[in-house]
């Protein structure tokens, strides 16, 4: 097995054995990588508290064929330990983490870009100065540009009509004009693509200023978004706290997602 070094962002773990973590590490250089933190359990554990969700480290590890081994961790930033005591920015921070497991499927498939944007989402949420839902929106949007999932919001998806149009479908892949709206499309709020292309371009003076209605139906529109490229709902998503309530979603099969997609909005939107 060969060495390597790395710093990355701790997306999950989970128990293997009596006393070792199987931990997903999201790297700079690396990846998506899962390695074996041994002993992290055990009282004398010389790094167990540093791979804890959310935790930025310098990483060493062995390189095996399916599974590394976590032979040293150094803290760089515990963003993790910063957000705990704060719920609704612990469930946007576990919700941003299990994206960005779904959306790099590939383990070791070194993506800069995705690398940076969780960080600053992090970095964001531990800061504590700009509303965490929105924080969550913002890198769900830019999350899905760099996948290639970006919504349509300047022009028609199907024909490239200017916009800002009214008609959302995310099968389509974003906003239509009323021509190409198809059956199934959602009206949504005149406002909405304009608070969308904010988050998106990091315009925050512009998303801070949004309604709160505007904000809640963004925030449905990324999340069926989202499930549709992914084939699946987030687990955490359902526990993000909007309005000081966690968000209710129904926790359908992946398919058939055409009969779901009404059901979908109507719930996000309400």
């Amino acid at each position: 097995m060969s060495t390597v070094r790395d710093e990355g962002i701790v997306l999950r773990q989970h128990k293997l054995g009596e006393a070792d973590h199987i931990v997903t590490f999201f790297c700079r250089r690396g990846g998506k990588v899962r390695a074996v933190a041994k002993g992290v359990r055990r009282t004398g554990s010389k790094f167990g508290a540093r791979l804890e969700p959310g935790s930025h480290v310098d990483l060493q590890l062995y390189a095996g064929r399916s599974l590394g081994i976590v032979t040293q961790a150094e803290s760089l930033h515990p963003y993790g330990a910063q957000i705990v005591d704060d719920y609704p920015r612990y469930t946007s921070m576990i919700a941003i983490l299990e994206a960005t497991e779904r959306i790099v499927a590939e383990e070791g498939e070194s993506s800069l870009r995705m690398y940076l944007l969780l960080i600053g989402a992090l970095r964001s949420l531990a800061e504590k100065q700009k509303p965490s839902r929105l924080v969550f929106d913002a890198f769900l949007i830019r999350a899905m540009s760099v996948a290639g999932w970006e919504p349509s919001l300047l022009e028609c998806a199907r024909c490239g009509t200017p916009g800002p149009h009214r008609r959302y479908s995310v099968a389509t892949g974003g906003t239509t004009c009323t021509s190409c709206a198809v059956p199934k499309a959602v009206t949504i709020q005149e406002q909405t693509p304009a608070h969308l292309l904010a988050l998106l371009q990091g315009d925050w003076d512009e998303a801070l200023c949004s309604a709160e209605r505007v904000r809640r139906e963004s925030g449905g529109v990324l999340a069926a978004h989202l499930q549709w490229h992914l084939e699946r709902s987030l687990r955490s998503l359902p526990y993000v706290e909007r309005d000081g309530a966690p968000v209710r979603l129904p926790m359908p099969e992946p398919s058939p997602y055409d009969d779901l997609e009404p059901e979908l909005f109507t719930e996000l939107t309400r």
